[in-house]
């Protein structure tokens, strides 16, 4: 068989089987592994009852990883722990309301790892309340929250699109 010059000149400068060099793939697949678990534990979303019907906004910033206290319809919950029920606080004239404030104690000096040390130390709590409840109501929750020396009282909205208005 007569073949080419150019037949004959890739056979004779043929190679072994190239190899796959894996290791640089490897690499780039660790920081995004890394990348991706660092991000992800950053991000909260705070889970709202179904008893609860929160007041509409449109909000810019994402929620913080704060103390959360629930304000329903019928009770009052500190870190998912209910403490009072809202006639109660409505017909006692104290601005402060002593259960709320022995459970804000509570929480913090029981600090027990990183996230809940982020939260004791940003003395920031963030109120869940029904759009029903009546303000003098939040405004002794709010009381009772800086007396305790958390300065940063947020109140927790639904965001609406800015679309809606």
């Amino acid at each position: 068989m007569n073949s080419s010059r150019r037949i004959r000149r890739m056979t004779r400068n043929k190679r072994g089987v190239t190899k796959l060099n894996l290791t640089p793939l490897m690499d780039v697949f660790t920081v995004l592994v890394f990348f991706l678990m660092i991000n992800s534990a950053s991000v909260e979303t705070l889970q709202q009852p179904k008893l609860i019907k929160l007041p509409e906004s449109m909000v810019e910033a994402k929620p913080r990883e704060t103390v959360v206290i629930f304000v329903g319809t019928e009770q009052v919950l500190v870190q998912g722990v209910p403490v009072a029920l809202i006639s109660d606080i409505e017909a006692n004239d104290n601005a402060e309301i002593e259960t709320i404030s022995v459970r804000l104690a509570e929480l913090s000096e029981s600090v027990i790892g990183l996230s809940t040390q982020t939260v004791a130390e940003s003395q920031e709590v963030t109120v869940l309340a029904d759009k029903s409840v009546p303000f003098s109501v939040l405004k002794k929750i709010m009381a009772t929250c800086t007396a305790q020396g958390y300065t940063r009282v947020s109140l927790a909205v639904v965001q609406k699109s800015a679309q809606s208005t």
